[in-house]
This record gives structure tokens, C-alpha cells and sequence, in this order.
């Protein structure tokens, strides 16, 4: 019984070698063929000019459209009675809305305070020998420097 299973074993073990050859050996059958219909065709480039010519015309009809709806007068809703006018004529009745309108500033504008006199800018005597009162700010003049830093 040994004999006859290591019969079995080495019959099992040749069919998938023998297999795999088959399929490599198929593949190479079909990469020859492929080869000997389009290897020797002269290669062109007519689809890619073909694309690029269809994208140019595309493109031009494209820009006619745009041109046509920006210079013409049309309807873009009918029902609800919105219609389309030429840019130019847009642009000279917004031109003439705005010149009939009075501008107005869109914030009040604020004066400046006018500087205090020299006169009102030196304390008193009696005021620089009292000490200021505990929490009282000292008012500062817009034209003092600060004294220099001491190091």
C-alpha cells in the first residue's frame, strides 16, 4: 500500500507542474499573436488630433454663446418675467442710477478735540506740592515725553 500511495502522490504532484506549464505556454501563444497583428501597423496619432480638434470646436461654440448672450436682449424666465440685456447698456443705466444719487457718508464723521493752550497746560504751584489723592488719575498732555528710562 505504500508503493501505490507514493504512486498517487507523485502523479498528484506532476499534474499541477504540467498545468502551470500549460497556461505559461498559452500566455506566450497570445503575446506572439497580439505582436504579429499590431507590431508592425504603422502607429498614428489621428485620435488624439481628432480629440483635440473636437475640444477646439467645442470650444469656440462655447465662446460664440457667451459673446451672443452677453450682447443680445433675451428672456431668462418668461413666466416669472426676468429678461437678459446687453452688458453695455447695463453698465450705462447703473451709470446713470448712481449719478442721480446723492452720496452719503456712512458713518458720522467726528472733529478733533482742539489742543489746550499753553497757559492751561502748566500746573499751579499749589497743585505740583500736593501729592494726588489715592486712585486719582494724573491727566496727560498729548505733547509730554515720557521721562527717560533709568537703568
Amino acid at each position: 500500500m505504500t508503493e501505490t500511495e507514493s504512486l498517487r502522490q507523485v502523479a498528484q504532484g506532476r499534474t499541477p507542474l504540467s498545468t502551470w506549464l500549460g497556461i505559461l505556454l498559452l500566455f506566450m501563444l497570445f503575446g506572439a499573436i497580439v505582436l504579429a497583428l499590431l507590431g508592425p501597423s504603422a502607429r498614428t496619432d489621428n485620435y488624439e488630433q481628432n480629440r483635440a480638434k473636437k475640444r477646439v470646436d467645442l470650444l469656440k461654440t462655447l465662446r460664440e454663446e457667451d459673446i451672443k448672450a452677453l450682447t443680445a436682449y433675451g428672456w431668462i424666465d418668461k413666466a416669472k418675467g426676468s429678461a437678459r440685456i446687453p452688458i453695455d447698456r447695463a453698465m450705462q443705466m447703473m451709470t446713470l442710477e448712481l449719478a442721480q444719487k446723492k452720496p452719503a457718508p456712512a458713518y458720522p464723521i467726528a472733529t478733533p478735540t482742539p489742543a489746550p493752550s499753553a497757559a492751561a497746560a502748566q500746573p499751579s504751584p499749589t497743585a505740583a506740592a500736593s501729592p494726588p489723592a489715592a486712585g486719582a488719575k494724573t491727566p496727560v498732555s498729548p505733547t509730554a515725553t515720557p521721562p527717560p528710562p533709568t537703568s
